[in-house]
Order: C-alpha cells, then structure tokens, then sequence
C-alpha cells in the first residue's frame, strides 16, 4: 500500500465512521522487502492509532502468498471472519468507489451467511446507507423524455436478516 492509498483509506475510515459504520478493523499490512521496511514509518505516520500497520519480519511466510494476493489487494472479511471480496487492481484504488461500496456490503448485507457478531443497531445505519445511495443514483438518473423513454431503477436492494 503506498503512501496515498494509505492516507485515503484513513480518509474513507473517517467517512465510514461518519456514516454509523463503527467496529470495523483495517490493517495495512507492510510489505516484505527493503525499500518498504525502510519506508514503513511514513506509512504509519499516513494513517491514524485507528488503523494497524503490520510490518512483515524478512524470515517469514510473505502474508500476500499466503493468502493467494499481491501487495496492493483488499481483502474484506464479514464480523465471522468469512473473507468476503477479495479486490485486486485496478479495483483496489480508492479513488473508485470498488473498496467503500464492498465494505458497506459486507458491513451490511449476510452475503456469506448468519454471523452470531452482528451489531444491534445495525439495520438502522444500513437503511441510512441504502437511502443515501438512492437519493445519489435518483440524482444522477435520466429523466424520460419522450413518451417511448423507459425509467430504469438503478436501487440497491439491501436484504436484513
């Protein structure tokens, strides 16, 4: 993870909190080689107390192998620990909205089944969420212009258990 990607994932940690969508861990995990050890306190200094920064001993099993990733991945778990989306690039820039939208559905849909760790509260800030993205997608929806044009609904359904 460079530096930037770094500074705009505790930049989307910031948001998300913002959003209700608390008791998430993020760590960033460092890679193994010289150069990156040797950078390894500007990538601590980038993100908050909030975000761990893992530094990876030379001697051991590289994390990324195993497991099956590269450096700049996401891997997003559910609560259980299920791995949930597993991003690659181009899809892992957080300039595109890829990393967020797969943390939300993680954070609120059982994609990968019940988990016993769900929060309480949880449908609430989810409803927030899903209301959110519709008002954004009704924005940016075109309107019919022609008695022959169809309205296609662009909403994200979100499904509580």
């Amino acid at each position: 993870l460079c530096l930037l990607q770094a500074s705009r994932l505790e930049d989307l940690r910031v948001k998300l909190e913002n959003e209700g969508l608390v008791n998430i861990s993020y760590v960033v995990v460092n890679h193994q080689g010289p150069y990156s050890q040797r950078k390894f306190h500007l990538l601590k200094e980038s993100v908050s107390d909030y975000i761990t920064v893992y530094q990876q001993d030379e001697q051991q099993a590289d994390v990324w192998t195993t497991l099956n990733g590269s450096k700049d991945d996401f891997l997003i778990y559910d609560r259980c620990g299920r791995l949930v989306y597993h991003l690659g690039l181009p899809y892992s820039f957080l300039s595109f909205q890829y990393v967020e939208e797969s943390i939300k559905i993680a954070y609120c849909e059982n994609k990968c089944g019940n988990c016993s760790y769900t929060e309480p509260d949880i449908d609430d800030v989810c409803e927030n969420i899903t209301k959110s993205a519709d008002e954004k997608l009704a924005e940016i929806e075109p309107k019919p212009t022609g008695q022959h044009s169809h309205q296609h609904n662009l909403r994200r359904h979100r499904h509580h258990h």
